[in-house]
């Protein structure tokens, strides 16, 4: 039996506990492959030392360090005090935030940067762990139902209040990722029509930057003529049906011949950003370079890949920003389709298990945390990929445990080892079958 009450006997009695070693084992695969990959970027001719800090490479071997560190930290702290000090996390993000705005250092346009003791340190980051928790606390609290208004507005308003101050930031990338959380209101009972529905905004208002609005329109008539005949044709709410569909076609036809005008207020580096997505030869020396020299460095490793360290764009730098945002095609040019792929399944593998963790934890807090976690990751994963590939716009985010940066790494290391520790006391909780 533990003894929750007694800091000197819950070290002692650590090894009741079961820490996930699949999770873990996934981690630092993924964790050492991307400072394998990052060596390969920083270090063109392969013989510099992996370990000198004058390199990229050897500050990033000592972040996965320091990670280690605050995992077996976290891993060794009592679970319901991560859980009693969501909210308590929650605030010191959204307090680090704003002082980014006042203080903050502006990098490649946005000022989401602290510098502290020498370190630079992006706030962000942490704020998506922190807004899991507190969104998990929130959603965990007993009759909590998304059914309910009051409830869903502030669980909108936790994810929305962050978000809100990073695009203040003019950091929209990272803004974007806090939409990821629609996963956990989907999973915990939102009605589809939600997520449907953003999707359909999304897809119909890049589709106009892309097509004539004449096409668009047509679309939009045969898709809900498809709806309405195959899937909700219900002969007694014909006028409902009739009525619902016809403000579908004048919101949405009104989207798609506003997103030109829409888009025509946004910055220009923006503008041009979504504009090369469907066509990088538009801009080919300035938005449309890195998206070009990222497909054709991909495009060059063929089945097999040239090797480990013989990655022409790699080496000569061909590719801007590789070392973060674009490091994918550094896997794709020195290892291939093969390599990609593999790197591609460790993180579809982590991603399974997460879910598993998930399901199977014995408090809602766990669960809805565990999601949380799922969301980012995955918003990340598909994200970073998709732009280096030309399938999404380039908003600058990092592809998890590869890309270099201490903030990124520390804050995905700090999301896994949490929902680890939240599932190792599964064991203790009533009704548990472990």
């Amino acid at each position: 039996k533990i003894n929750y009450g007694a800091r000197a006997d819950f070290f002692m009695n650590r090894n009741a506990f079961k820490f996930d070693l699949l999770t873990l084992f996934l981690y630092l695969a993924l964790a050492l492959m991307g400072w394998m990959t990052i060596y390969a970027v920083s270090s063109t001719s392969g013989g510099t030392d992996p370990f000198d800090l004058n390199y990229n490479h050897g500050r990033q071997f000592l972040w996965i360090g320091i990670s280690l560190v605050a995992a077996m930290v976290i891993m060794s702290l009592d679970n319901r005090f991560l859980e009693a000090v969501s909210y308590l996390f929650y605030g010191g993000a959204i307090a680090l935030l704003l002082l980014v705005l006042i203080f903050g250092k502006e990098v490649n346009g946005a000022k989401s940067w602290l510098i502290i003791g020498g370190f630079q340190f992006q706030p962000s980051e942490l704020a998506k762990t922190a807004t899991a928790m507190a969104l998990a606390k929130y959603m965990s609290k007993l009759n909590f139902s998304l059914s309910n208004p009051k409830d869903s507005i502030i669980a909108g308003l936790i994810i929305v209040v962050p978000a809100l101050i990073i695009i203040l930031q003019n950091d929209t990338g990272s803004a974007l990722v806090f939409g990821s959380f629609m996963i956990v209101f989907f999973r915990e009972g939102q009605h589809p029509v939600i997520p449907i529905f953003l999707i359909l905004v999304a897809v119909v208002a890049l589709l106009s930057l892309w097509l004539e609005q004449a096409w668009i329109v047509v679309g939009i008539v045969f898709g809900l003529s498809v709806i309405s005949f195959l899937v909700l044709f219900d002969r007694k709410k014909i006028i409902s049906l009739l009525l619902i569909h016809l403000v579908a076609f004048a919101f949405f036809s009104t989207l798609a011949f506003s997103t030109q005008f829409l888009v025509s207020k946004l910055q220009p580096h923006q503008q041009i950003r979504l504009k090369v997505l469907f066509n990088p030869e538009i801009d080919p020396s300035g938005s449309g370079y890195n998206v070009i020299q990222s497909k054709i460095a991909i495009g060059s490793g063929g089945i097999m890949g040239k090797g480990f360290l013989d990655g022409n764009y790699t080496k000569y730098k061909f590719v801007p920003k590789q070392v973060t945002d674009f490091i994918f095609c550094t896997i794709g040019e020195e290892l291939g389709w093969i390599g990609s792929t593999f790197v591609l399944l460790l993180f579809f593998g982590l991603i399974l298990r997460l879910r598993f963790i998930a399901e199977n934890s014995k408090t809602r807090y766990a669960r809805i945390y565990g999601y949380s976690v799922i969301s980012i990751l995955f918003f990340h994963v598909l994200i970073n990929v998709g732009m280096t590939v030309g399938l999404v716009p380039v908003i600058g985010i990092p592809l998890p445990f590869f890309s270099y940066g201490g903030s990124s790494l520390l804050s995905f290391t700090i999301l896994i080892a949490i929902l680890v520790n939240l599932f190792s006391y599964r064991s203790t909780v009533l009704g548990a079958k472990y």
